[in-house]
């Protein structure tokens, strides 16, 4: 992959990515409240639905960019688009390329995605409480709570959106004769994302609960409930 294709995907893959997570960010705090175990309204309900925005304006652009550096990377070394590249090869190779770019943004993106999860369901926090809550309570392994979890929903997701995506833009582009305009490959990728959204849903809802959920701290253990509810249930000054 060249320089100039390697800078272009990191810095189109890192503001899209930014972009449409910060734009339909209340949209992704009703999601998880309505997949959370206490229900939508014990989990704030309509209230302060942008908890929890700054750790995903924190971890969307290096996310978005990982994953699309990773994917057209992929893509290139396996020479999927290319001159000579066969037209039965390229969706194993949209699927692989897709995999390899969750696996990589999944690094970055869940402990992101637990503190901003569990900042959701407790609107009252503010997310550097939590951040601080979750590391002491659990340790650094706690930020990446449900990361098996994670791409284990985020591979069938781009398994199922990447390959559609590719298609329906070949198709659309073949059947007018030239190459896609901006509008339509979105329209192509919204289409994909709906599909690939339907079919994953358990497996995000499976997701969301196992981030939501905390391992027995110190404090629990030894009863003292005090400290338990000071560090579960952290409050705003």
């Amino acid at each position: 992959m060249e320089r100039q294709g390697f800078i272009a995907s990191l810095m189109a893959g890192g503001c899209a990515g930014m972009c449409v997570d910060l734009t339909l960010f209340p949209l992704d705090t009703i999601k998880t409240r309505l997949q959370s175990q206490q229900g939508f309204y014990k989990a704030g309900g309509f209230k302060g639905i942008y908890a929890g925005v700054p750790s995903a304006a924190v971890g969307s652009f290096p996310n978005a960019a990982a994953f699309f550096v990773t994917y057209d990377c992929i893509k290139s070394l396996l020479g999927a688009g290319g001159a000579h590249a066969a037209p039965h090869v390229a969706p194993a190779t949209h699927m692989l390329a897709a995999s390899m770019g969750e696996v990589v943004a999944c690094l970055i993106r869940v402990p992101t995605e637990v503190v901003k999860q569990r900042t959701q369901a407790s609107p009252t926090s503010t997310t550097y409480r939590i951040l601080l809550a979750t590391v002491k309570e659990e340790g650094v392994r706690g930020l990446y709570r449900g990361y098996g979890s994670t791409v284990l929903r985020e591979i069938p997701f781009s398994l199922v959106q990447f390959p559609l995506w590719e298609y329906l833009k070949t198709l659309w582009s073949y059947r007018q004769g030239h190459t896609l305009h901006s509008w339509q490959a979105a329209v192509c990728g919204a289409f994909a994302g709906a599909v690939a959204a339907f079919v994953t849903t358990p497996l995000d809802v499976a997701k969301t609960r196992i981030m939501l959920a905390k391992s027995v701290c110190r404090q629990c253990t030894q009863g003292d409930l005090h400290q338990c509810r000071r560090l579960h249930l952290p409050r705003r000054l």
